[in-house]
């Protein structure tokens, strides 16, 4: 039996990757060249792009700022939905199903919905234009999604294991970061890795509660597409930055998300 090779995949990739391709293109050009004619590689290669933003301290600490508020939002969802999750997986209580499939509702929900009160809460309470009010806003979502995939994993667990930890002395606590945690490990992954991409992309939230300290570069890239609207090479340099926390944290979680996305619960 011969196995017949199909470019069906590869024709697929090469159409995802084409506009990443012509983005990195367009970064190492000067806008002279992108407004002539049309090139498939930079002909006048240049670094200038990076040099500006890497030279003005608005734009590399959008990426800071951006950075900073993901982290913590990443650490508070997981945090929060570790417990959650485990009440959910094993203990019964009234309502317990219906508010487990409710969380799914906050997913459904676009952050511009919103946007309005979250603005008018932490305005209330002083904290606009800073990074914690960006977590938390961005928590609204993830906690909820956080929970039902880790739910999965923790259900994959036997729960004689749970028994056997508290015949041994080990409080919730011990059990939770000595045995469980290791055994779920993929699933945090995969959820660390959802609550990330979800707080890295999402814009309104994090532009609406932020005005200068901590401002995310997709914030100030809208803001600079206004008045350098001819400089699209500048602004390519500096989405091209904006791929690059994603792709490193697929290539260090790359294990644990292959294990992850094959078992447990994602959506």
């Amino acid at each position: 039996m011969t196995l017949k090779f199909s470019p069906a995949p590869l024709v697929y990739v090469a159409l995802l990757m084409t506009p990443v391709y012509w983005l990195v293109v367009m970064s190492f050009k000067t806008n002279a060249e992108i407004g002539g004619q049309l090139t498939f590689y930079p002909h006048d290669f240049t670094f200038q792009n990076y040099a500006a933003i890497f030279g003005d301290r608005d734009w590399y600490m959008g990426y800071v700022n951006a950075v900073i508020y993901v982290m913590m939002n990443v650490i508070i969802s997981v945090g929060v939905a570790l417990p959650a999750a485990y009440a959910f997986s094993r203990h019964d209580f009234f309502g317990q199903r219906a508010l487990f499939f409710s969380l799914l509702m906050f997913r459904m929900l676009a952050p511009a919905i919103l946007l309005a009160p979250f603005v008018q809460i932490f305005s209330d309470l002083g904290m606009i234009d800073t990074h914690i009010a960006v977590a938390i806003a961005h928590c609204f979502f993830n906690v909820p999604l956080a929970i039902w995939i880790l739910e999965g994993f923790i259900s994959s667990v036997p729960r004689e294991m749970d028994e056997s930890a508290r015949i041994d002395g080990y409080g919730f606590a011990g059990f939770m970061s000595r045995i469980l945690i290791p055994q779920i490990a993929p699933g945090i992954a995969v959820a660390a890795f959802f609550c990330f991409m979800f707080s890295w992309i999402e814009y309104m939230l994090a532009n609406a509660l932020t005005t200068i300290d901590a401002k995310p570069i997709a914030g100030i890239m809208t803001r600079a597409a206004g008045v350098l609207a001819g400089d699209v090479a500048m602004l390519s340099a500096a989405s091209v930055l904006g791929l690059l926390p994603g792709i490193v944290l697929i290539i260090f979680v790359r294990k644990y998300l292959a294990t992850g996305f094959s078992m447990g619960r994602v959506i």
